[in-house]
Order: structure tokens, then C-alpha cells, then sequence
């Protein structure tokens, strides 16, 4: 029996404190080992020189080389998945948003320790990206960890599952979406290619708190339709995508023929917060089967039953593919639970929602 060899990660940061946390979490686990650590840049491309990890993370703000100009030499001279782990993350920054269309994998805020909850959900946040990062397609060599992820709560922890209540007639149509690690470009791709009278979307995008601000503020920068951070009792409007904030969960609601979010703090549901279980199991029950469901690239397996329940319940749901995934976690779990109506390339999937919204 083939024994997989653990991914090796290697810790950038001028924290030693910082190193010493990501270290110690990272240790823990049988399948990742931290082969190194550096406090800046130059002597992190000598550690690489010597010895390419399967992951880096990376802190943006060092001194002698800032991350974004590290960053750029390591797509450039050696394709390695990189996470960002910097403060500028909690606060929403454009450099973090900047390193993810620089190649990053995925953005995560500093270990949090002063409670034993804090740091717990710190260790799963960590470790999950880890794992999505070394089985991204970013210089990807071979797969180093399973793709399954042992699901904490469920979406019952937030909303209970009862049956859908009688409600008034709409024919009113919402979309809702989920992604994870490489979703940010993939949102912006499929964002970008939906028409001004669009039904409302509602995204849950897993991401830092406060990070989302900044990256709802970028879309709405460049896509035709108006994007922005949802808040607790904001209506959703045609032309108009909602991205749950970093830290909550995102509920769809209705009241009458008008569909309105709400925005509550919560368990980690499937190990995330927001949960795409959680948004896509309120849209089963509010929108039914004037609902699509869209499931995009990211690991493990949040989203898929929820896509399941929008889809008993009349719902048309998208899959990303393969092909055009960072990481087919959530997809293909999806899929694996007869969730999914249609299987699309992220090219396709916007023209695809376009046609279902309309012939729905």
C-alpha cells in the first residue's frame, strides 16, 4: 500500500510569534508538515532554492521585500500554491485583493488566540486551506491529500429542516451561489458576463471577515450589474448580486413576492461562516423552484446538500466542471449526490443562468 508523503508547507512571515502559531497548528495534523520557515523573502528563496514546498504561506507586510513582490518572483520562477496569512486581509485591503489575481490560492486572516473557540476555528480555517492549496491546479504535480473533509455541523445548526411553508405566488426568480478556494476570479468571470436585468443573486463566497467589503466593492468596480457586501434585511433586486459578509452566515428570506437576506452570526456549519449549506438551504425553502443554484470551485463538501434540497425543490442547479476548477471539492460532491441538473465550464455557466432565469 502507497503511503502519501505529507504536504510540505513552508511559513513567510517577520512574526516569529506568527511562524511559531502556524507551526504549532500545522504540526498537529498527519498530513501536513511545516519543512521550513522564514522572516523575509530572501530567506525564503533560499529555503525554496534548496528544497520547492507543495504550499507557502505568505505574510504581505515584511520587511527588505514586501509578500505582493514576492509573490510575483514565485508565480513567475517557481508555480507554488500560495496562501496569504497577513492582517491586511482583516481589514479588507486592496493588496490582498491584489494577490489573488497575482496568482494567490486563497487570503486567510492571522491566527486568532485568545479563546480556545477562536483558535480551534483558526486551526480548521488553516488547515482546510492548506489542504485546498496543495490540491489546487496552481503548480500542481501530483495529489499529496484526499479531497474529503470531515464535515463538522450541519446546516441544521442555523436553520432548522421543516417543511417549506405555503406561501404566497411569486414568479419572481433569485440565484444563488457558492464558491470557495479560486472562487474570487471565478465570480468575477461569471459576474462579469450577466446582463443589467439579471434576477438578484445572493453569493456566499468563503472569505475573511471584512475582506469581503473590499472584494464586493472590486466587482462593482468592473461588472456591469451592481455588486455589494450584504446587510441583515437588504432586498434582493434584479441587477444586483449580494455577497454574505465574511464571519456571517446568509440567509434568503421572503416576505410576499419581495426576497430579502438576513445576515446572522452562528456555528461553523460544515466547517465554514458562511456556509453555502446554509444559504442554499434557506433558498430551497423560500424560493422552491423560481431558485438557481449555482456551485462553483472550492473543497469539501459545503453546498452540496444544500443543492440537493434546492433541487427536490424544484430548483435548477449548475455545476462548475472539472476542467475550469481550482479545486473540484464542492462540485463534485454535489454531483456525487444527484444535486446537480447540468455540469458546465465557467465559461458557459453565465449564459447558461441567463437562458434557465428567463425560460424558468
Amino acid at each position: 500500500m502507497q503511503v502519501k508523503r505529507k504536504i510540505r508547507v513552508l511559513v513567510v512571515d517577520d512574526s516569529a510569534v506568527v511562524r511559531q502559531t502556524i507551526s504549532a497548528i500545522l504540526s498537529e495534523e498527519n498530513d501536513i508538515e511545516v519543512t521550513g520557515t522564514a522572516s523575509d523573502p530572501f530567506y525564503a528563496a533560499e529555503k525554496i532554492s534548496r528544497e520547492v514546498p507543495d504550499v507557502i504561506i505568505l505574510d504581505l507586510e515584511m520587511p527588505r521585500m514586501d509578500g505582493l513582490t514576492f509573490l510575483h518572483k514565485i508565480m513567475t520562477q517557481h508555480p507554488v500554491p500560495v496562501i496569504i496569512c497577513s492582517s491586511l486581509a482583516e481589514r479588507g485591503s486592496d493588496s490582498a485583493l491584489k494577490a489573488l489575481s497575482c496568482g494567490a490560492v486563497e487570503v486567510i486572516t492571522k491566527p486568532k488566540t485568545a479563546t480556545r473557540e477562536f483558535l480551534e476555528e483558526s486551526r480548521i480555517m488553516i488547515t482546510d486551506t492548506v489542504r485546498a492549496a496543495a490540491n489546487s491546479r496552481i503548480g500542481k504535480r501530483s495529489p499529496l491529500c484526499s479531497l474529503e473533509v470531515n464535515p463538522k455541523l450541519t446546516a441544521d445548526a442555523v436553520i432548522p429542516r421543516v417543511k417549506r411553508p405555503v406561501l404566497s405566488e411569486t414568479t419572481e426568480k433569485v440565484i444563488a451561489v457558492g464558491a470557495s478556494t479560486g472562487g474570487t476570479e471565478a465570480l468575477t468571470e461569471f459576474l462579469r458576463g450577466l446582463p443589467l436585468d439579471i434576477a438578484g443573486l445572493v453569493i456566499v463566497q468563503h472569505m475573511p471577515e471584512n475582506f469581503t467589503r473590499a472584494f464586493a466593492e472590486r466587482l462593482d468596480r468592473i461588472c456591469g450589474i451592481k455588486v455589494k457586501e450584504a446587510k441583515n434585511g437588504e432586498s434582493v433586486l434584479r441587477g444586483q448580486a449580494l455577497i454574505a459578509p465574511g464571519n456571517r452566515h446568509t440567509l434568503l428570506k421572503r416576505a410576499g413576492a419581495q426576497y430579502y437576506v438576513e445576515v446572522k452570526e452562528g456555528p461553523l456549519v460544515t466547517r465554514h461562516r458562511p456556509s453555502v449549506d446554509v444559504l442554499f438551504r434557506s433558498t430551497a425553502y423560500y424560493a422552491g423552484s423560481n431558485a438557481i443554484g449555482v456551485i462553483m470551485t472550492g473543497m469539501g463538501d459545503d453546498g452540496a446538500r444544500g443543492m440537493k434540497e434546492m433541487k427536490d425543490a424544484g430548483a435548477y442547479t449548475i455545476a462548475q466542471d472539472e476542467e475550469s476548477c481550482v479545486v473540484f471539492g464542492m462540485p463534485r460532491e454535489a454531483i456525487r449526490l444527484d444535486a446537480v441538473d447540468t455540469v458546465l465550464p465557467l465559461s458557459k455557466i453565465s449564459a447558461a443562468v441567463c437562458t434557465v432565469s428567463r425560460g424558468m
